[in-house]
Parts: structure tokens; C-alpha cells; sequence
């Protein structure tokens, strides 16, 4: 099985804005999903919900630092799953089910160290 990253973009608006009801209705929409991987025959291999654009913190060029995001989107990267599937449409299959409020999902093989995939 291949390593898959499903990277999460998602309106920030959204949950700037979201009830304790809509919080939690996330919630189990990402917990069908992790069930929904092995059901699938996938496997889940990692993943993480980040914090707010606000929070980041931008390195450019020659170590240039700024607060923020490094671009003004009004989609933002808010979470990834790494998910172990037979190929890529397997991957496309997994992630067609994954959560993205107000925005979508995007599907990339994760390098392996041991080969140059350039």
C-alpha cells in the first residue's frame, strides 16, 4: 500500500462563525471518515487539525519572518490526513468522503526517502 496525504482546505469563516452544534456536527463528520477509511480497506496512518491562518508564522527567501499566513486565500490548509491506500484512485475514493466545510480536499502521494521520485 502507498502513503496518500489528503490535504484539507476549508473556509476559516466557517468556524470562526460555528455554533457549539456545528463544532460539533464536524466532529463526527471526521470521525465517519476515519471509520469509513478501513471500511474502504485503507488504513489511517496520521493526520492533524491545525490552528487558525492567524496563528501562522511565514519564513521567506533569506529568513525573512512575518505573522500570518504566506498567502490571503479565502480557502486556507486547515488539516491533513496520511492515508495508506492500494493507488491513487483508492486515495481519490478515500478522500471524496473526507470533511471540508466550505472548501475541498486535495490528494498527493507522500514521498518515499529511500527513492527519487523527481
Amino acid at each position: 500500500m502507498a502513503k496518500y496525504a489528503i490535504l484539507i482546505y476549508e473556509d476559516p469563516a466557517f468556524y470562526a462563525n460555528a455554533s457549539p452544534e456545528a463544532w460539533a456536527a464536524v466532529l463526527d463528520a471526521h470521525s465517519t471518515f476515519v471509520k469509513q477509511v478501513s471500511e474502504l480497506g485503507g488504513s489511517l496512518a496520521g493526520g492533524e487539525a491545525l490552528a487558525p491562518t492567524t496563528t501562522a508564522t511565514t519564513i521567506k527567501g533569506a529568513g525573512t519572518v512575518t505573522d500570518g499566513p504566506f498567502v490571503e486565500t479565502k480557502e486556507a490548509f486547515g488539516g491533513y490526513y496520511v492515508v495508506e491506500a492500494r493507488d491513487l484512485d483508492h486515495a481519490i475514493e478515500i478522500a471524496k468522503l473526507c470533511p471540508a466545510p466550505g472548501g475541498g480536499v486535495e490528494v498527493r502521494p507522500v514521498v518515499d526517502a529511500t527513492t527519487n521520485p523527481f
